[in-house]
């Protein structure tokens, strides 16, 4: 680690090997040489030539192969210093190695043909890994959700008390939100389509002089290096670059499910500090320096954290959408080498805190319990007028004698920081004819939680096991937290 210069956090502590990699120069200009030997290919498997004799050899496809991967950076970094262009110098470097091949290089295309072709590449294979991640996040999320969908707990709207749920039942709409973002996801990355090779300003006029205009030949050189590269299809069409609103729709998934992972963490701090519901706390870790009881929330601190950074981030590819001229600008260049791989990073650091924090989430129920039986008498007064209107009382006496008698509690609760004694207050009150005991048999939690087990069940076997069956090969992933 350099100690002299600033080193972004993103790669030192949060981020994955896994995901640096796929953002790394090796994995960038490596995909550069492979994008000009599929260019290569294409061409010669096209039959171009010069007068009967054709312009690319095997012998020199095969030069070029043999060094796709050994990228000789020094050479090409101080030919970047002479001509001040990236996609030059590394062709100029290409060709130091290759020197059978070098006037072959980058035949008929523009710089955006590496660029941007890898740009997409990129971005497909960061995806896939954002979704192996989100995949297993969805699944501890499920087990979770399983294991405690009858445990009652309080709900709350507003953050005020409200009628009670289940423990599982609220994971459930955390975990249906990181389904949305899987489902938008999967269309995006499906979506995905490579630039092809289409020239400077998109209307392949290079190849046009290449293949003497025969434009049924053209037509075939851009699903021949999709397909060589992996691709089904290339953008139909294009200025120089493919259009910068695709960057936009992938931070757009990248935002989304930085959302739900925000709100997650929020819960969670919330409910840490009730006290109900814990993130993982290792044995020897701080929660402060001057605390030493303390037990902060600070993976969910932190995924709320980078969260924020994500979301602000996907306004970048949006405004360089928006204000691109006419068939290309280069504004949108130093802007994407830090809005894209920056905003990958980042929901990868959050997918891993996110998997991390689940996976140990502790639940206390006796103070789950215990705060809900506070609150329950509230609750309960409907049903209790119900049990006194079929006893022979009068509904609207019996509503206007529990507001008042809810008044007091509340009263005696908050002024006097007594216990809730709505049920000895009721018991007392001779309109409702009811004992304390019998009302206590109303005070069961289960009775208040309505469906909440049975959409719980629902839905992890009608929509999350189908999902979680389909993508079973991306399960099993662990996750390690640097700091």
């Amino acid at each position: 680690m350099s100690t002299d210069r600033y080193v972004s956090p993103l790669s030192e502590r949060y981020a994955s090997r896994e995901m640096q990699y796929i953002f790394s120069p090796d994995m960038k200009f490596r995909t550069w040489r492979k994008l000009w030997i599929a260019l290569a290919e294409t061409e010669k498997e096209l039959g171009l030539s010069r007068n009967g004799v054709p312009v690319i050899t095997d012998e020199q496809i095969e030069e070029l192969k043999a060094h796709a991967e050994d990228i000789n950076y020094d050479v090409a970094k101080a030919r970047e210093k002479e001509v001040r262009h990236d996609v030059m110098s590394h062709v100029y470097a290409y060709g130091v190695q290759c020197p059978k091949a070098a006037g072959i290089i980058h035949l008929g295309a523009t710089s955006c043909y590496v660029g941007d072709n890898t740009d997409i590449i990129v971005m497909s294979e960061a995806l896939k890994l954002v979704k192996k991640k989100l995949v297993n996040v969805i699944a501890e999320l499920a087990a979770f959700a399983d294991k405690y969908k009858a445990q009652p707990t309080l709900a709350f709207t507003h953050f005020q008390p409200a009628q009670p749920t289940t423990v599982g039942k609220r994971a459930t709409l955390w975990l249906q939100e990181f389904y949305m973002d899987l489902e938008d996801l999967d269309y995006v990355l499906g979506s995905l389509k490579l630039l092809g090779s289409k020239g400077t300003t998109g209307t392949q006029a290079s190849f046009l002089e290449l293949f003497d205009g025969d434009q049924e030949t053209i037509d075939k050189i851009d699903p021949m290096i999709a397909k060589k590269m992996g691709f089904e299809q290339c953008y139909p069409v294009s200025g120089q670059t493919y259009s910068r609103k695709v960057d936009t729709r992938v931070a757009n998934i990248l935002a989304g499910i930085a959302a739900s992972a925000h709100k997650m963490s929020n819960d969670i701090r919330l409910l840490q500090h009730l006290k109900e519901v814990e993130e993982p706390f290792e044995k020897s870790q701080i929660g402060s320096s001057a605390m030493a009881y303390k037990r902060n929330p600070m993976r969910s601190e932190r995924i709320a954290s980078l969260s924020r950074y994500v979301m602000i981030d996907a306004l970048n590819p949006a405004i360089t959408s928006a204000t691109q001229w006419f068939e290309r600008t280069l504004d949108d260049s130093a802007n994407k080498r830090l809005s894209i791989p920056e905003g990958f990073l980042a929901i990868d650091g959050i997918l891993d805190l996110c998997l991390n924090v689940v996976d140990g989430l502790v639940v206390y129920p006796k103070v789950i319990e215990k705060r809900l039986r506070s609150e329950l008498p509230f609750m309960a007064t409907e049903n209790i007028m119900m049990d006194a209107v079929k006893a022979g009382g009068n509904r609207q006496e019996l509503h206007e004698r529990i507001r008042e008698l809810s008044m007091e509690a509340g009263r005696n609760v908050k002024v006097e920081g007594k216990d809730n004694n709505l049920l000895e207050l009721i018991a007392a009150d001779p309109a409702f004819n009811m004992s304390l005991e019998e009302l206590q048999k109303t005070m069961d939690p289960a009775k208040y939680v309505g469906r909440s087990k049975e959409q719980v069940d629902n839905f992890l076997q009608k929509v999350i096991a189908p999902v979680l069956d389909a993508n079973k090969e991306l399960l099993g992933v662990k996750a390690e937290i640097n700091v």
